[in-house]
């Protein structure tokens, strides 16, 4: 299902008028204008989501919105990054001790906001197209390059065999998290990205690579 179409003020017409000058820009409704959009998110869910109504609850105009983002899409996703913050980027000098700071920065919140707010962006973006690739390339895709960097120092000490498939396990706690959501309702927390950490991505990453099978022995009848 592709995006819905805002009627009204074009977004790049906004966007190249805010640079002809005019009253500069209030960083301060950045965050007015996120929280509206994560408020609404979580109430009506994606689809319904409209930047006219994200103005309104901000009681901002909605130039002053596409001032800032080019769409939806766009406001939404800087707005679950807000929301969640950077993820750590540890570099301890152990895959253990860098996997815990990354387990770590998953607070105990569970509060049913949260719930919601995730719960209505991960029905989205497994349906809408221009969704999931704005929040692949702006949120996801960062996200990624710091398991890699973790799991790439790892084989590079030695804690990983070389033939490791680095590729799964890059996925494996979004994966779960994912799961987690769909199913359960529930966004993680930190004894639940510990218990993926230490249950999970450890064990496979570090278990010993298999032996090369020997080739078969030819008996001669």
């Amino acid at each position: 299902m592709g995006l819905p179409v805002d009627p009204g003020t074009d977004g790049a017409a906004a966007q190249r008028a805010d640079h002809r000058g005019g009253r500069p820009r209030d960083p301060s409704r950045d965050d007015e204008l996120c929280r509206a959009a994560l408020e609404l998110l979580a109430e009506i869910g994606y689809e319904r989501l409209s930047i006219d109504a994200v103005a309104a609850r901000a009681h901002a105009g909605k130039g002053a919105v596409y001032r800032r983002w080019s769409g939806k899409a766009e406001l939404v996703v800087d707005a679950i990054e807000r929301f969640k913050g950077p993820l750590a980027k540890p570099d301890t000098g152990s895959l253990r001790e860098d996997l815990e700071e990354i387990a770590r920065a998953f607070a105990e919140t569970g509060s049913v906001f949260e719930t919601r707010v995730m719960v209505g962006l991960i029905s989205a973006v497994l349906q809408d197209e221009v969704l999931r690739e704005v929040f692949r390339r702006h949120f996801e895709e960062s996200r990624r390059q710091v398991f890699e960097t973790v799991f790439r120092r790892a084989v590079e000490r030695g804690e990983i065999p070389p033939e490791r498939d680095l590729e799964l396990l890059v996925g494996l706690l979004p994966a779960l998290i994912l799961q987690r959501v769909l199913l359960y309702g529930t966004p993680p927390d930190h004894a639940f990205a510990r218990r993926v950490v230490h249950e999970v991505i450890l064990p496979l990453a570090t278990a010993p690579a298999p032996s090369p099978a020997s080739p078969p022995t030819r008996c001669d009848r």
